[in-house]
Parts: structure tokens; sequence; C-alpha cells
């Protein structure tokens, strides 16, 4: 059984110790260096369409992402033409920022056709997956290209339902780490969905999901979740 450790966002620490930016190519590039299998990275578009990596609709001088021309934004945020350029030889979960409560909410989805063509271009369906907590979104893109791997994040649910929901329609579902225990494992195996959760950040927690099944944990602390994986598959 393999279990991979996604870093969330990234590597949050250089080797020194100083603190990295999440969702740069620095805090990609030192996710790789670790030994991390995989690395969560957030995707909004700017004012002309680019898509960017970043987790807030807005930045911290205060401007929404959505109205910055790509000329314009911080030159520490990359694109995701530069992260999937970086991580080439490394698995991606984009997510899909694009909640109706968002103030970039997309109801036309545009975003997701982007992501797709983006990865069509890269020729990367068997490095990614694409998710979101708005179903549609990641629906959009399986209605588009069916051959790239869609998830759908869940943060509140019934777990039956969570499953049923997916069943059929994305290829994992992401519970929050709270929602996660050996039913929810099982239920999702019955249905052919892979489950990977978040944010794990103890190490007990890491192993009791490993002796689970999990199929990925998506952690701040990567290598803490390294180092108790490599001592379970020892």
């Amino acid at each position: 059984m393999t279990t991979r450790v996604i870093a969330h966002r990234g590597a949050r620490n250089r080797r020194d110790g100083t603190a990295l930016r999440e969702n740069t190519l620095g805090a990609f590039t030192r996710a790789i260096e670790l030994g991390a299998e995989g690395i969560e990275l957030d995707v909004r578009r700017t004012a002309d369409d680019v898509l960017v990596i970043h987790h807030d609709a807005f930045i911290d001088d205060g401007r929404m992402v959505r109205e910055i021309e790509s000329a314009d934004i911080p030159e520490w945020m990359p694109t995701l033409v530069e992260a999937l350029e970086t991580c080439k030889d490394t698995w991606l979960n984009i997510e899909i920022k694009n909640m109706p409560t968002d103030p970039d909410y997309d109801a036309h989805y545009g975003v997701s056709l982007s992501v797709a063509a983006l990865v069509q271009a890269f020729d990367a369906a068997d490095r990614v997956l694409v998710s979101s907590f708005d179903f549609r979104s990641v629906q959009r893109i399986r209605d588009h290209d069916p051959g790239i791997p869609i998830g759908w994040l869940v943060w509140e649910a019934n777990p039956i339902q969570m499953v049923e929901r997916a069943r059929g329609f994305v290829d994992a579902i992401h519970p929050h780490d709270m929602l996660v225990d050996r039913r929810v494992i099982d239920m999702a195996r019955e249905a052919g969905l892979i489950v990977n959760t978040w944010t794990v950040n103890d190490p007990k927690r890491v192993e009791d999901l490993y002796n689970m099944g999990i199929d990925g944990v998506v952690t701040d602390e990567v290598i803490m979740a390294l180092d108790v994986l490599r001592k379970l598959r020892s």
C-alpha cells in the first residue's frame, strides 16, 4: 500500500529553518527537495485571464487577484505555467478556487476550462488531479476532457451522502481530516474513489490514516509525515 505525502501549498521552511512564502516556486522546490510525493497548490485568474497560484482572492496589499493584470502581479506569485514547469516530475493537486461566495466567482467556469487547456498543453493529465470545493467547477473539466483526473474537496458532509454524490462523477474525494475514518475509506474504495485528506499535521494521525489505507495526506509538516511513513513502510 502507498500513501502519498502531499505538501500543502509547498514546504514552508528553507534548510536553515527560515520561513518560505506558501504557494511559491521556492516552496514547491523545497517540497521536492524534501521528497514530497505530491504538492497541493491553489489557482485563480488575473484580470487578463492568466492562471496564477494564490490561495486568497486578495493579496497582501488589498488588491483582488482577478483585478490585477498579469504584468502587475507580485514577483513572488507564480503562474500555473511556471508551477507545471518547476514541478514537471512531481504529482500536483491543482485546486481551483471558485466558490459562489468568492468575490471573483466565475459562474461560467472559464477558470476550469483554462486549467484543463493548460493540463492538455503540458500533456500532464497523468501527473495532476484537479480539485475544487465547487462540484460544478470540476464537473466542467470532466465534460471538457474526461481524461483529466478530478476530485471534490469536502469540508462538512454526511459521509454516506459525500461518497454517493461523488460516485461516478469524480475520481477522488478530498474530505477534511475530521470526516475521515475507516468506514469512509472503505465506502470510497467500494465506490472506486481515491481518498486524500487535509490538513494532517499530527504524527499519530498520519500513522492512523496510513493504517486505514488512506491514499494521500495533505500536510504542512512534510518532514514529519515523510519520517512517519518511512518507518511504517520499512
